[in-house]
């Protein structure tokens, strides 16, 4: 070997070497899971949210037309009031935030009103032969709007705001701040990014790749700027699929353009980031081969991670984070499958949730949960409320757990 070769070799294991005392790290103790404890049952619903200490559950529900309906909870878990939201027209709420001042904003779709029937009656004529003619069937309008709703915290709506669109709409994901609202869903199998001022002015839906690419998540930062999560199996800003199907990260300007992506793969894996905060905490799905994972990811403005973990689940897991005590705590709920690494005490024979707690540095500090219970269908915390989990159980059945924060 020569005198170069060798001092390249050994400068680079010594760098090596240097790298790895550094992140070096006693492994974290296991914990014992702990019971979560139900707070409230409810039927039929589809989303969860916090007003103050009041919890808020909203459903769609069928009849003449469709209707939103919304279910308050007091810190006992007693229903303490029920509203319909009802313009006479089609309409589904799909996503929902809270501002600042406690107020509700759910964003969907809905029907645009039938134009008025202007037509001269026509004058009835002679029918020797006792024909019946059929009333036309009336047949109901696509829900083809982006609707945003603002609702008070006793559940009185406030304001609507809607924006017609040519094609069926589907909204996955709503942010909501000082500086507006931005929402991302699907028109045509096609995902897009659309915003609003606080007074219902929209801008133009924004496309982001083709059906090939889903967009499940948005952070939307006082700047108004917007940050994106999902997956793509196409390449986006420029950058290649690298996985069978990659989580992405997707940065957006005031204006909607693209300023930035980054792709999360591996080798063969089908990802998706599925749920986001504003602190840019991360839980999605890794697939490979039978092998199902929940990612839990935190993530620096740059979108460079800055702790990871891995979790076995059926893929589904929702995220949320409280800052106490000046710490941002991670919380997040699975739908665990089996045994968790670290995590004593847990061994569902079925389809259960999980909560972890997680510390800034990506440690798990707690887990709670409730076998058998079922998959999370959402999550919504607050230091003053709690940590608050809307699970589906295996028989179709919805129920609400609580995990209160000490400190």
């Amino acid at each position: 070997m020569k005198k170069g070769n060798r001092f390249f070799l050994t400068a680079t294991l010594l760098t090596v070497s240097v790298l790895v005392a550094g992140t070096a790290q006693a492994a974290p103790k296991a914990v014992l899971v702990k019971k979560l404890n139900l707070f409230a049952t409810t039927q039929g619903a589809e989303g969860l949210l916090l007003s103050g200490k009041t919890v808020i559950t909203y459903a769609n529900t069928e009849g003449p037309n469709t209707n939103i309906l919304l279910t308050g909870f007091d810190a006992t878990g007693q229903q303490i009031w029920q509203k319909t939201l009802d313009s006479g027209l089609d309409e589904i709420a799909t996503a929902g935030a809270t501002d600042s001042a406690g107020n509700i904003w759910l964003a969907g779709s809905s029907s645009v009103a039938a134009p008025v029937d202007t037509s001269t009656p026509v004058v009835a004529t002679d029918n020797p032969d006792a024909v019946v003619v059929e009333a036309p069937v009336q047949i109901r309008p696509d829900i083809s709007s982006i609707t945003l709703w603002k609702i008070s915290p006793v559940g009185d709506q406030i304001s609507r705001f809607s924006s017609a669109m040519s094609t069926p709409v589907l909204i996955n994901a709503l942010s909501v701040n000082s500086s507006g609202v931005s929402v991302v869903g699907s028109m045509s199998e096609k995902p897009f990014v659309a915003t609003s001022t606080l007074a219902g002015v929209f801008t133009k839906p924004v496309y982001i790749g083709t059906s090939k690419t889903e967009l499940n998540a948005v952070a939307r930062a006082t700047d108004g700027s917007v940050n994106v999560f999902g997956s793509s199996s196409e390449t986006l800003g420029g950058k290649k699929v690298a996985g069978a199907r990659d989580g992405v990260l997707i940065k957006l300007s005031k204006a909607l353009k693209i300023t930035n992506v980054v792709r999360s793969s591996a080798n063969k894996a089908d990802r998706s980031w599925l749920s986001a905060d504003s602190s840019l905490a991360l839980t999605g799905s890794v697939r490979v081969g039978k092998t199902v994972e929940s990612a839990i990811t935190k993530f620096t403005p740059a979108f460079a991670p800055t702790w990871t973990q891995r979790v076995v689940s059926n893929g589904s897991s929702y995220i949320s984070t409280v800052a106490n005590a000046k710490l941002l705590t991670t919380y997040v709920a699975i739908g665990s499958t089996g045994q968790v690494s670290g995590i004593n005490g847990w061994r569902p024979t079925s389809l259960s949730t999980l909560l972890l707690v997680i510390d800034p540095k990506g440690v798990t500090t707690a887990a709670y949960g409730a076998p058998a219970i079922g998959a999370p269908i959402a999550i919504a915390s607050s230091k003053d409320a709690g940590i608050f989990t809307l699970v589906r159980a295996n028989d179709q059945s919805v129920a609400i757990y609580r995990l209160p924060i000490v400190g």
